[in-house]
């Protein structure tokens, strides 16, 4: 017995239309041909000095004291774009906020931040609740730069997050397969982790 198709013949698709769709992630990542798989990502960390993360820790709890995160750009602004531009100050990566990207019908909208340095890029998608469906959304951006990239660059790394949690993710592209890392990162508590992550991904 096929499977039904959920994408429906002839109809536009845009990465936001994902986060909205009913359908399991597995079910929808199988429509590309990709397959997704919850496990323990063991992404490598950078090990040089973090000497400027003790004053952005300190900020970003200060902010937290007087800033309501009721909405997804309250989050970006406080918590998300400070983390993302001090990871590319220090490894001279570049970042995009809002990138356009159209690969094709079903595969199109804007990234809410893609960075990128030499060969190397990391996509991150901002919502302001509900990780599941977020990380739904962000497989599909996956697939998409997947199928944009010009380069041999083995796994494409992103990230979902309500800017206090973070979640990973890692796109094996050879086996077409993505990774939802397991492990939630909490912010600002574990600020040097996630800030080590992105770092090593883009150095």
């Amino acid at each position: 017995m096929s499977r039904q198709s959920i994408l429906k013949p002839g109809q536009s698709y845009t990465f936001r239309s994902y986060f909205e769709l009913p359908y399991e992630p597995d079910d929808i990542l199988a429509e590309f041909g990709y397959r997704l798989q919850r496990a323990p990502l063991h992404l490598p960390q950078s090990t040089a000095p973090t000497t400027q993360l003790p004053l952005l820790k300190a900020k970003l709890e200060q902010r937290l004291t007087y800033v309501s995160l009721t909405s997804e750009t309250a989050r970006r602004e406080t918590l998300i774009a400070p983390i993302l531009l001090e990871a590319a100050e220090v490894t001279g990566a570049q970042v995009r906020i809002e990138y356009p990207l159209n690969v094709s019908e079903v595969l199109k909208g804007s990234l809410d931040y893609y960075l990128y340095r030499n060969s190397k890029v990391i996509v991150l998608e901002a919502k302001n609740a509900d990780l599941a469906r977020g990380f739904t959304q962000l497989a599909v951006e996956l697939i998409a730069l997947d199928q944009w990239l010009e380069n041999d660059q083995p796994t494409v790394l992103g990230a979902v997050t309500t800017g206090d949690i973070w979640q990973f993710g890692q796109l094996n592209r050879q086996g077409k397969l993505i990774i939802q890392g397991i492990k939630l990162f909490v912010i600002p508590d574990e600020l040097e982790a996630v800030f080590q992550i992105l770092r090593a991904a883009l150095e």
